[in-house]
């Protein structure tokens, strides 16, 4: 089965008539090489295909100006963070004159991580973010295998959930064994494999070096390392937090969570809703997976989201700026969301034109004149 990713196609088109190469970013198995199939189909000129991965490509590209000086049309070149050498040739290449071919690059990892592109593309690069599948991509009836299952096409589309379960624990294992070295990390599978489960249960709470390194034995500056990297290799997401000027003490440190709940769920070793219903980190993994929905529906990257709290215990989930105007989010977990001292503490000190409130029930109301509660279900209708 295929779910065709419309709006991703259109963005990323849109955007190749715009730069001459167009870097589509997401995590290993994300959909990135499907979704170029898809852009192939529509497109009417000539493409010409290498995969990093294939040892007959790496071949055909051990001469890459001869393999790619005289190719014109659409060239896509898969993986592209094993062979980064290749981007001061990209940059000579898209500044030819009579622009005879055009570049579609994919990449598991960052662009702070792939910096030669940013370096030698600078102005002739755009970069999108490839996430997995979201709400308005299934059948809406779905939206519970969704969270469970997560984003991964793979994961999603399994035949059931021990088939799900399993390729998620098969992920999990290859892309430290395998994906992680690539990227250029010597750091032993089993010790970033045991941070990695350790951090899951961390998933939704303020950053805590220290803490988190006495529990692993290790320094901060160690622990550190770890959780940057796993956020490079893009199945890690550090939301960062706001603080300005006021007398309340605030929190500088960042939120850490795992991106896709699917994964999370794998690293708990949770397989099922019976199970996760049972577990500890429910609220914490619905909280991660609704705030991966909005960013989606708001168009709103994650380098440009926030969370907000003071010392002294005010928080709020999810900050945003649309047109310039500040909007907050909170998260419930409940049927029956009111109005709390936090909420009321966010929209005076950070001066909210509008707070929503995002629920598990099944009906749109308001609590407040700037405050409306949004069933989780109707955010895909959510009018900023």
């Amino acid at each position: 089965m295929l779910i065709p990713r419309t709006y991703h196609v259109s963005q990323i088109m849109s955007r190749m008539e715009q730069n001459p190469v167009v870097a589509i970013i997401g995590a290993r198995q994300v959909g990135k090489t499907t979704i170029t199939h898809e852009i192939a189909t529509l497109i009417k000129m000539p493409i010409h295909r290498f995969d990093l991965e294939d040892p007959e490509d790496l071949a055909r590209l051990n001469e890459p100006k001869l393999a790619l000086k005289d190719l014109t049309g659409l060239v896509i070149i898969d993986e592209i963070q094993r062979k980064p050498e290749l981007f001061p040739l990209l940059r000579v290449l898209a500044d030819r004159d009579d622009k005879a071919a055009q570049f579609l690059i994919l990449g598991s990892a960052s662009p702070k991580l792939l910096k030669q592109s940013s370096e030698s593309l600078a102005g002739r690069i755009s970069y999108y973010s490839l996430n997995g599948f979201a709400v308005d991509e299934i059948d809406s009836k779905d939206e519970l295998k969704l969270w469970i299952r997560g984003g991964f096409p793979r994961s999603y589309l399994a035949s059931s959930e021990k088939e799900s379960f399993a390729w998620r624990k098969d992920f999990i294992r290859t892309f430290l064994e395998r994906d992680i070295p690539q990227l250029g990390f010597h750091i032993p599978a089993m010790t970033l494999h045991q941070f990695w489960n350790m951090l899951a249960h961390y998933h939704g709470q303020i950053w805590n070096g220290s803490e988190l390194g006495r529990a692993f034995g290790m320094s901060h500056a160690s622990v550190k390392r770890y959780v940057d990297l796993l956020t490079d290799a893009l199945v890690v997401w550090q939301l960062k937090p706001w603080y300005q000027n006021m007398r309340k003490r605030q929190v500088k440190a960042p939120k850490v969570y795992i991106r896709d709940s699917g994964i999370l769920h794998g690293l708990l070793g949770i397989e099922s809703f019976l199970a996760l219903e049972k577990h500890p980190k429910i609220g914490a993994s619905w909280e991660g997976f609704v705030l991966s929905e909005l960013l989606h529906q708001l168009k709103v990257e994650p380098s440009e989201a926030y969370f907000w709290a003071t010392h002294a215990g005010a928080e709020l989930d999810l900050l945003v700026f649309i047109n310039g105007q500040p909007i907050g989010f909170e998260i419930k977990r409940t049927t029956s969301p009111k109005m709390t001292p936090s909420i009321n503490n966010s929209l005076t000190d950070l001066k909210l034109d509008r707070l929503f409130v995002i629920h598990a029930g099944d009906h749109e109301f308001q609590i407040h004149e700037k405050v409306n509660a949004i069933p989780m279900a109707s955010i895909q209708n959510l009018i900023i």
